[in-house]
């Protein structure tokens, strides 16, 4: 496969995020087997295209949107590795607060279900890193109209440019959402006018994060819609290209260090 993966090492890869791992087999020196780990720091995000998580609750348009009765909404795992240590942390300090519900569960039939009622009855949903900065979870947010808290101080999200994420969600650093009692507060001070403001903005991107092209099942049949998720990507792909020759020029009359390519070019994630 080491042939394969030095011809495509330089291709657009479309990833989720750029905080994940890849793992491949490689030879030790001995000619026995070992694992070796690359973070995604060696995909580029010159030349990278992150996409969206499918999402896997069901959209709620904004006309079927109902009453919100609780402040802050998460469903997950309690425990995860990595960046997740903050998820255990909010865990400890959001658990025991009013109008907060902190539920662990996996998604099968009756934990999606618990999570369409959890998303659709509350005003803002939590997104906190796990063993990456992103998840499903974000997406599942946005097709429920429940205004993502994304606590994280490094995460990358598609269509940046075409789309402001803080024109629908509430975007808090890890240092504040860690105070006692902070988090709380500051999303009880969002007013009505402007919960409302966020979640029709957030109803005019969601089908943005739709990768459904006609039979309304995700079958496949008919045509890609033109403000849908695939032609969202190939336009990202498009935008790409300038920056992508222009560095390849500019590689021609520079060295990087110990004679070696540049690193967006030494990418060997697949």
């Amino acid at each position: 496969m080491w042939h394969v993966r030095s011809e495509i090492a330089a291709a657009i890869f479309l990833v989720l995020d750029f905080d994940g791992r890849c793992r491949f087999d490689s030879k030790a020196s001995n000619g026995s087997s070992s694992h070796v780990i690359m973070q995604h720091a060696e995909v580029s995000s010159l030349k990278d295209v992150i996409v969206p998580y499918t999402h896997l609750l069901p959209r709620l348009h904004l006309s079927q949107d109902q009453r919100r009765r609780t402040l802050l909404y998460f469903r997950g795992a309690k425990h995860r590795h990595r960046g997740g240590l903050i998820r255990e942390k909010l865990w400890e300090l959001l658990a025991d607060e009013p109008d907060v519900i902190m539920e662990e569960g996996s998604p099968d039939a009756m934990g999606l279900e618990q999570s369409t009622g959890g998303m659709r009855g509350s005003d803002f949903c939590l997104h906190p890193a796990g063993d990456t900065p992103a998840s499903c979870r974000l997406f599942d947010a946005i097709v429920s109209l429940c205004i993502p808290v994304i606590v994280s101080d490094s995460i990358e999200l598609p269509f940046e440019g075409t789309v402001d994420y803080s024109d629908f969600s509430v975007f808090v650093s890890a240092r504040e959402a860690l105070r006692a009692g902070w988090l709380v507060n500051h999303l009880r001070g969002v007013s009505e006018e402007e919960r409302d403001r966020l979640r029709r903005n957030m109803a005019r991107v969601q089908p943005m994060f739709e990768y459904d092209n006609g039979d309304g099942n995700g079958g496949g049949i008919g045509p890609v819609p033109s403000d849908g998720a695939v032609n969202h990507i190939w336009k990202k792909v498009h935008e790409k290209l300038p920056m992508i020759r222009e560095a390849l020029i500019r590689e021609k009359r520079t060295t990087t260090p110990e004679g070696g390519a540049a690193l967006w070019r030494q990418c060997q994630c697949i």
